[in-house]
Formats: C-alpha cells, structure tokens, sequence
C-alpha cells in the first residue's frame, strides 16, 4: 500500500497516509484540526540501492550518451 502525503487547507499541517489506491478518500481527516479539507502534496519517491555508486554501470554502458557529449567516454 502506498503512502500519500496531504496537506490541510484549514490548518497548514502535513500528513501522511498510508492507504490503497481505491480507498475513499471522503474519509480523509486532519490528524491535527479534524478538518476534511485537504490537498495532496506531490512526494518524492524513495529509491534503495544495493551497493555503491562505483559498482554501478554509467549510462554509456547502456549506449545512454549522445555520441560522447557527457565526457565519460
């Protein structure tokens, strides 16, 4: 289930909730002014990596630069 971040129209306060996609949204609450008015806020995604940045093959391995137009090759 994915976290959506919302952001009170009453009280400014940001919250987080972490329900499915097709849940209704009517039932939406400000944790901190009980309010129903909201708007979601666009969030960043998390990514994990496995390993460091050395181990990890540049886009010029995957033919990703524009003939040599980034520098690494």
């Amino acid at each position: 289930m994915p976290i959506y971040t919302y952001k009170c129209v009453e009280c400014g306060a940001k919250y987080e909730i972490f329900h499915k996609v097709r849940e209704d949204e009517r039932a939406i609450v400000c944790p901190t002014c009980g309010s129903t008015a909201y708007r979601k806020v666009m969030s960043t995604t998390g990514i994990i990596s496995q390993g460091s940045s050395a181990e990890m093959p540049s886009s010029c391995d995957f033919g990703g630069c524009c003939g040599g137009s980034c520098s690494l090759n």
